[in-house]
């Protein structure tokens, strides 16, 4: 498969030269703030290699570590709300992304343990970007769920995300406009 490489993301660690999957399977088990890290760096380097669909699913790995909110890697990178949307902003016509606004539906409706209501609300924030950004992706017509409103995100990112996760992802929501981004042609 052929990639294309693409610019390193404003919102993103730099990942390590030569990274590769096992900068990930070397946390085995562990998903905390090392791991976040890591998905961030991984998802980083997938990026600016040009595979845009699996960059963004490292991303929502990052989103699914088990974070207090004081670790050290959580207060230099905040959750990725804004790589997020950078990446779906970003990404050239003919790089293959597929259709986030599809993935994060299914993910949302589909989500199981452990955290699943953070996990769940978080799906929902990345469907919202996806859905503001994107305009033109199209939802699943087999796949009828109730879509949540803004507040209502919102909402559950202050019931069961980390302090200041909601604000956050408000900031970056309410940011985003297409004509505020200039997508890679």
């Amino acid at each position: 498969m052929s990639t294309t490489p693409l610019p390193p993301c404003p919102h993103l660690p730099p990942p390590p030269r030569g990274i590769d999957y096992r900068h990930l399977s070397r946390h085995n088990e562990a998903r905390d703030g090392a791991f976040y890290l890591s998905c961030l760096e991984y998802g980083h380097a997938l990026w600016q290699r040009g595979l845009a669909a699996r960059a963004v699913l490292c991303l929502d790995r990052a989103m699914g570590a088990d974070l207090r909110g004081d670790e050290p890697e959580l207060r230099a990178w905040p959750m990725p709300y804004d790589a997020m949307a950078w990446f779906l902003a970003h990404t050239p016509p003919h790089v293959f992304i597929g259709n986030p606004r599809v993935h994060f539906q299914h993910y949302a409706d589909r989500m199981n343990a452990p955290r699943r209501e953070q996990r769940v609300a978080r799906a929902w924030a990345c469907w919202a970007l996806a859905r503001r950004l994107r305009p033109e992706w199209p939802a699943d017509p087999k796949h009828v769920v109730e879509e949540p409103t803004p507040e209502r995100i919102a909402d559950e990112l202050e019931k069961h995300g980390l302090p200041g996760e909601s604000a956050r992802w408000r900031r970056v929501w309410e940011g985003c406009f297409p004509s505020n981004f200039s997508p890679a042609g």
